[in-house]
């Protein structure tokens, strides 16, 4: 439509298509009513998250006197003594680097193997196929404290298998992290099957055309090409991997391999005879410093990565 036109367009027309603007969501009261509301609940959810936060920062900058007088005030100067004391009095140092240990581990088994269980659920058909797959949905409906007795003989038993039993059973981190890698495939299949299934075929099929193996193809371009998907969900696998207690509980019961939320269970009841409140604010200031900094890394990633499969 030229210029010329569009000045000389009919009145009741122009009458009209304002009219439909109006009717259209989001443009009128109702509209903005509801983008009010939204907002208003992001924002409160938002003072929820972050103000227990910021209030467990600025009390491991205290000390325990001000804390007792004062608990919501700010700190007079920082008392970097109170990360010392729980990075070494308590232990905290060895339990991280447990948990760095036990991670690492069990974030490569399960991003490793359930990339490759997905890959073939949602591009091979063979028989039995929909079994598996939803064998692996049975898992997301698992409660975790229901597995708990099976899962404690079972990883007993396997520390007294000859040869490997060195490497498995009760305070290894092998089985530490495996059992970490069972609990997460269910949601790691199901998330990255879907993932799969929006690849294009025909980069596949021309992979095929080139001579590429079924392991090369999957190596070389689907994962590759999987590459947000997979990101987004070991950043999630990550948080929870980091977070559990109930798993480690179970399993870790050496002193010395314990896990970080394990310790930091174990400062809290500790401080409530010593009263030192600040050195347990300390604690959980430094187990949530790297779920912080991975997220505000990688939190463009994982939005991407959740709307890649949607998109595509």
């Amino acid at each position: 439509m030229t210029a010329t036109q569009k000045e000389h367009k009919d009145p009741a027309m122009v009458e009209r298509e304002r009219q439909e603007r109006r009717r259209r969501p989001g443009m009128g009261g109702g509209g903005r009513a509801i983008g009010l509301l939204n907002s208003g609940f992001l924002l409160l959810w938002g003072l929820i998250t972050t103000l227990p936060l910021l209030w467990a920062i600025m009390s491991s900058f205290k000390t325990n006197g001000e804390f007792r007088v004062d608990p919501m005030g700010l700190p007079s100067g920082l008392q970097w003594d109170n990360f010392a004391r729980a990075w070494t009095a308590a232990n905290i140092g060895q339990y991280f680097v447990n948990s760095v240990i036990v991670v690492t581990m069990s974030l490569t088994l399960t991003m490793l193997f359930g990339a490759m269980g997905a890959y073939v659920l949602a591009r091979y058909e063979f028989p039995g196929n929909r079994l598996i797959y939803y064998g692996f949905l049975g898992g997301l409906v698992l409660p975790v404290f229901l597995a708990l007795v099976p899962m404690f003989f079972i990883v007993r038993n396997t520390g007294e298998i000859p040869v490997i039993g060195q490497f498995l059973g009760l305070n290894s981190y092998l089985s530490l992290a495996l059992v970490y890698t069972a609990f997460s495939m269910p949601f790691t299949v199901f998330f990255l099957t879907a993932f799969f299934r929006t690849l294009p075929s025909s980069v596949a099929e021309a992979g095929i055309v080139d001579g590429c193996s079924h392991f090369a193809l999957f190596f070389r371009i689907m994962l590759p090409m999987a590459k947000p998907g997979i990101i987004s969900l070991a950043l999630f696998n990550f948080l929870g991997h980091w977070n559990q207690y109930v798993l480690p509980l179970v399993i870790m019961q050496d002193g010395d391999k314990r896990v970080l939320a394990q310790g930091l269970g174990t400062l809290a009841a500790n401080t409530g005879f010593r009263a030192d409140w600040t050195a347990l604010f300390a604690g959980l200031v430094i187990a949530l410093l790297p779920v912080l900094i991975v997220y505000i890394l990688f939190q463009k990633r994982i939005q991407a990565g959740l709307t890649a499969g949607v998109l595509k």
